[in-house]
């Protein structure tokens, strides 16, 4: 089955009519996108959008063939002029299958937003399933059977969508996800290339062509991952942002609680509302069971809170019990817990503090604080396949 991309982007395409912000800046010439289209097979057009006889005659398509046009969305942008020839356009009631005379099933896929989704089968067995803009599905039918050839999705705008598809086994390792509905609250160019990649997803420029069943190899997702960066540098909101289309997560607190300190509460209730509703949270910093425990993806937040719990717990802020045993102890449990990570099968994404750049602390316990967090920091980074740096909310790649 082959598609053609007439279009990658939102609604009102990207750079966005008048906006100045810097994303709309940056997508100029070969990064801009016309609002999503696709063109399956020259037989079943996706969408109806401006310009869109112009967008499959610059990739080399034509649209006279087009048997059938279904549309996903309601259309508020500009007004759209249908090409002498054309079907008109119309929507599948969801739940409903269409036949179409060139082979292809159709079959509608109800959204949890206003659109509809659908599912193309070709006559020779390849599956397809494109969600309109904003869109996840409220439900998938029990005979899906097997993980669709190629998902064509909203996965920066609804991440929780594609978590469900994982979750319904309707995205598997080898599904093929590309991202469309673009818009300027994503990144452009390499940023959302990376973020794309960590969520097993992929973006390709307007006018591409694809073959839905044909390898293609899907973006490699790191299974540990270090975050690390200065206070309110963003480092939590990426850590999180990595794992928000996978369908089950549980979300380490190394922190717990603080009885009387309204200021850390107020901290943890905004971690705790910006989190995806089906992630479990667990209070501990016993990470060395969880690490070796089969389950879900892991985010631990964070390695500092627990180098300062396993620090109170040896003595470790006392210049004679640091001397007298301290220092071995706390060696000893950094050590277990490095072999844990490079152990573990599951995905873990963990956050830490780089604390070794500002102003040398004042006391002999706040200068071995920050020694061995460094030191952690570096074992612990050994063992991951990818390390990044956030600075000012930019993610760095160190590693991987």
């Amino acid at each position: 089955m082959e598609l053609t991309l007439l279009g990658t982007g939102a609604p009102l395409g990207l750079p966005r009519p008048e906006c100045s912000c810097a994303v709309c800046a940056l997508s100029r010439g070969e990064r801009a996108r016309a609002a999503t289209s696709l063109l399956v097979d020259g037989a079943l057009l996706l969408d109806l959008t401006p310009e869109a006889a112009l967008a499959a005659a610059r990739s080399g398509h034509s649209l006279v063939g087009v048997r059938q046009v279904l549309l996903t969305h309601p259309h508020d942008g500009p007004a759209v002029e249908v090409p002498a020839g054309l079907p008109a356009a119309g929507r599948v009631p969801d739940g409903r299958e269409l036949t179409l005379i060139s082979g292809h099933r159709v079959r509608a896929v109800p959204m949890d937003s206003p659109g509809t989704g659908y599912e193309v089968t070709s006559a020779d067995g390849e599956r397809l399933l494109y969600l309109p803009p904003g869109g996840a599905p409220a439900g998938l039918a029990d005979d899906h059977r097997a993980p669709y050839d190629m998902v064509v999705a909203d996965v920066t705008g609804r991440p929780d969508g594609l978590a469900r598809l994982r979750a319904a086994g309707a995205v598997g390792p080898s599904t093929d996800v590309i991202a469309v509905h673009l818009d300027h609250d994503a990144p452009t160019g390499a940023e959302l290339d990376r973020r794309l990649a960590a969520a097993g997803a992929r973006a390709v420029p307007d006018g591409t062509t694809l073959y839905v069943g044909e390898y293609h190899a899907v973006p490699d997702v790191p299974r540990r991952t270090l975050v690390t960066g200065g206070a309110r540098s963003g480092k939590s909101v990426e850590a999180e942002r990595r794992l928000e289309t996978f369908p089950e997560v549980l979300y380490v607190a190394t922190g717990g609680t603080r009885e009387g300190d309204p200021e850390w509460a107020h901290r943890v209730g905004l971690h705790r509302d910006r989190r995806p509703g089906s992630w479990r949270t667990a209070e501990t910093t016993d990470l060395v069971p969880l690490l070796k425990a089969e389950g879900p993806a892991l985010l631990i937040d964070c390695l500092s809170l627990w180098l300062t719990d396993v620090m109170d717990r040896v003595g470790a802020w006392d210049d004679d019990r640091w001397a007298s045993g301290g220092r071995e102890a706390l060696a000893e449990r950094t050590a277990e817990l490095v072999a844990a990570v490079r152990a573990t099968r599951r995905t873990v994404v963990a956050v830490t503090n780089e604390v070794g750049s500002g102003v040398v602390p004042a006391t002999a316990s706040g200068r071995r604080f920050r020694d061995e967090l460094g030191r952690l920091n570096a074992a612990f980074g050994d063992e991951c396949e990818q390390v990044l740096l956030v600075v000012a909310g930019q993610a760095l790649v160190l590693r991987g």
